[in-house]
């Protein structure tokens, strides 16, 4: 019984904290122009940490339970301009690039299952 409330909780928690990310992604239009991006991360990267430590010192609080010092965030200082642009065209040719070589690969695959049924 205690480990299926567990399981709850953990689900629950997971679940909570991805709807919380694709929240903040739309609220922080995250996807727009990479200057908004790059100024959604500078924020983040103030806000975040003392957030995570007010919320496990509330969670201890109501739990009882004993949470461990989370280590310091690893400094990220590159321009997010540079690479955004880049990343983007990258998924959109991969996406654009998928039918045609789903067509390919099937097309190849059904060929190796003719050539192993004869």
């Amino acid at each position: 019984m205690v480990a299926r409330v567990w399981s709850l909780m953990r689900f629950l928690i997971k679940g909570s904290v991805a709807g919380g990310a694709v929240y903040l992604v739309y609220d922080q239009e995250l996807l727009g122009p990479s200057d908004k991006s790059q100024a959604a991360l500078q924020k983040a990267g103030e806000v975040v940490p003392p957030a995570m430590y007010q919320f496990s010192q509330y969670v201890c609080q109501q739990t009882g339970l004993q949470i461990p010092q989370l280590p310091a965030p690893p400094k990220i200082d590159f321009p997010i301009r540079d690479s955004w642009n880049a990343g983007i065209m990258t998924v959109m040719s991969a996406l654009s690039l998928a039918p045609s070589k789903a067509r390919e690969y099937s097309k190849e695959g059904w060929e190796y299952v003719k050539a192993r049924t004869k």
